[in-house]
């Protein structure tokens, strides 16, 4: 990639697929097809974010955990959490960011 990336990064979301069943796999499927800006892609990075603990990486941690793709791949592969605990998590991912993109949007109206 062209860019350094501060958190989970949009474009390892491909590298997720076979991580858990087929219903995991079709959201990956799903918001890999997305633009990074999309709400739901917002929330899949979201709840990434979380479970890789993506806050407190730093450059050395960035380096030797192999970068978003492999750390999350890892992450997912030493998770402990089912396939429909993380489709749960996904959901209140989105559900958090629906209401922050609704506050913005009052926010903006306000302004106007």
């Amino acid at each position: 990639m062209d860019r350094t990336e501060l958190l989970y990064a949009h474009w390892a979301t491909r590298m997720l697929q076979n991580a858990r069943g087929p219903k995991w796999k079709k959201l990956v499927q799903e918001i890999q097809a997305l633009p990074e800006t999309h709400p739901d892609a917002l929330a899949f990075q979201l709840m990434m974010v979380r479970l890789n603990s993506c806050v407190t990486c730093d450059a050395r941690k960035y380096v030797e955990r192999g970068g978003c793709a492999r750390c999350s791949v890892t992450t997912l592969n030493f998770s402990k959490e089912s396939e429909e605990a993380l489709l749960a998590r996904f959901r209140a991912a989105r559900k958090e960011i629906a209401q922050a993109l609704k506050q913005e949007n009052q926010v903006v109206e306000r302004a106007a």
